[in-house]
């Protein structure tokens, strides 16, 4: 009967989700919340694009990389506008609570209407960037909608490294215009991103036995909003990896050892949980819990307007079989406390645009191997910045006796305020919908700035629906938002001239 029950369930949130208008965008929207898309395993929605492609009578193909671009002709008389990429990324951040029994590589997204959202339970939606190649593939099956030459490409692993950007090759696209469906605001219009770097430390570290007098604790840091290490660094939510190592800064001198510790799990997705094994001697055993007691409060306290739902708990638990040497335990408890973290400097250009962040992402330990990795995600959308960031985070963790590098760069996009297919998306947007939308940048990382290395004569703009919560499992999307979306989109592609 549970089963029949949740197939049940199961259908009737596929029919109402399908039911939203648009139709045939919420259609595909559903069908890729329905394959299992992390980063680095989108061959499953690879293949669904290309036989959609193919069903429709549509060229397509992947590239060297992995990427999927497929080709759409003019509608009749249309056949001397300017052509229009549709872009958008295949892969999904693959986010969960704690509690979740969830299988990203295997299990479908458990989509469902919640009031004006569509959300999912306990784990991210994929509404970034599903939602984008949801409309990119109703534009391209449409029978209806006026437009020039069509090329979608729907790029591979956007979210962990940027590899199909990174792989897209000149002279595979010939479109005029850009249009990259990867924003999560509707009414605002993006025309500049931050560029990002990653830093990557690694601690090597000695097994010491456990003291003979010890306790064995379990240190939990639950309950954070996470999110959008982009989006949402500006919100100044707490970061699990830093309130881990500032308990363990602080209760250091009551002999607390260092077994493992195992905080965030993705670089581009501000940290909501985090994990360590400690011992304690007996004889200070009171007064540690005494202590963590003491600093909940404080720091909930401090945190009381952005994270709600903090939860911070030291259980009892099995000895373990080993420690973490105590000098690399004062090392890297010294280092993550001095690690800069979240938003370093505003935009003086763009006022309310954070300039230059980063986002201490993971900390975790490993017994096989010894070692401590570390991964950080700088953003900024001045080079130079960007640069001295990743130049201080070298030098903090190199003091500490670290090995950094620092890898993965990607360049910002660079405003155009005169670019044509923005004056247009002005114009429409005011005639569609009574007001003049904002210009912004964005101060997470779009593909933009790749593009245009090989692509230097695309115009381009970045547009989307409401998206909250990204890269969180409190992800949602606004349903009355995706339908002005998509006809924002339709009324552009037919005025382009």
């Amino acid at each position: 009967m549970g089963y029949i029950y949740a197939l049940r369930k199961q259908t009737n949130m596929n029919k109402e989700i399908q039911g939203l208008n648009p139709q045939i965008v919420w259609k595909h929207f559903y069908a890729l919340t329905q394959i299992p898309r992390p980063s680095g395993e989108e061959d499953a929605s690879a293949e669904y694009v290309l036989k959609f492609a193919k069903d429709n009578g549509l060229e397509a193909f992947r590239d060297e990389v992995g990427n999927v671009i497929v080709k759409k002709a003019a509608t009749s008389g249309m056949e001397n506008r300017k052509g229009v990429v549709l872009q958008g990324h295949l892969d999904m951040v693959p986010q969960k609570n704690s509690d979740k029994v969830h299988d990203f590589s295997k299990d479908p997204i458990e989509a469902y209407i919640d009031g004006d959202w569509v959300t999912a339970n306990g784990t991210t939606l994929g509404a970034d960037n599903g939602m984008g190649v949801a409309a990119a593939l109703a534009v391209l099956e449409s029978k209806e909608i006026q437009h020039g030459p069509i090329e979608v490409l729907l790029t591979i692993d956007e979210e962990t490294g940027m590899t199909g950007a990174f792989g897209l090759k000149a002279g595979l696209l010939s479109g005029d215009i850009l249009m990259n469906l990867d924003s999560e605001d509707e009414g605002e219009l993006y025309v500049g991103c931050a560029g990002g770097t990653n830093a990557n430390v690694s601690f090597d570290y000695k097994e010491e036995p456990v003291g003979a007098d010890s306790v064995g604790y379990r240190l939990e840091v639950k309950g954070l909003k996470g999110g959008h290490s982009g989006m949402e660094i500006i919100l100044q939510r707490g970061n699990s990896n830093k309130l881990m190592f500032r308990f363990l800064y602080e209760v250091a001198s009551l002999g607390v050892r260092i077994s493992s510790v195992d905080g965030g799990s993705l670089r581009n997705a501000i940290p909501r949980e985090a994990f360590g094994i400690v011992t304690v001697p007996y004889a200070t055993a009171d007064k540690l819990v005494g202590l963590v007691a003491g600093l909940t409060t404080i720091i909930k306290r401090e945190l009381s307007a952005t994270e709600p739902t903090l939860k911070i708990e030291l259980s009892k638990t099995e000895m373990p079989a080993s420690l973490i040497d105590e000098q690399t335990q004062i090392s890297l408890t010294h280092a993550i406390v001095a690690c800069p973290n979240g938003a370093i400097r505003m935009s003086d250009s763009m006022p309310g645009l954070v300039e230059t962040s980063t986002n201490l992402a993971i900390v975790k330990s490993d017994n096989e191997t010894k070692t401590i990795s570390i991964s950080c995600l700088m953003r900024s959308s001045v080079d130079s910045a960007r640069a001295e960031l990743g130049s201080r985070m070298d030098s903090v963790f190199s003091l500490a006796g670290a090995k950094v590098t620092l890898t993965g760069g990607y360049p910002g996009w660079k405003p155009n305020m005169e670019s044509p297919i923005l004056k247009t998306m002005l114009q429409v947007y005011n005639d569609k919908f009574g007001r003049i939308p904002e210009i912004k940048a964005i101060h997470a990382g779009l593909e933009c700035g790749l593009f245009l290395e090989k692509y230097p004569e695309l115009d381009m703009v970045s547009f989307g629906p409401t998206i909250r919560g990204a890269h969180s499992p409190d992800e949602r999307i606004s349903i009355e938002t995706v339908d002005k979306f998509w006809k924002l989109l339709v009324e552009v592609l037919e005025n382009i001239r």
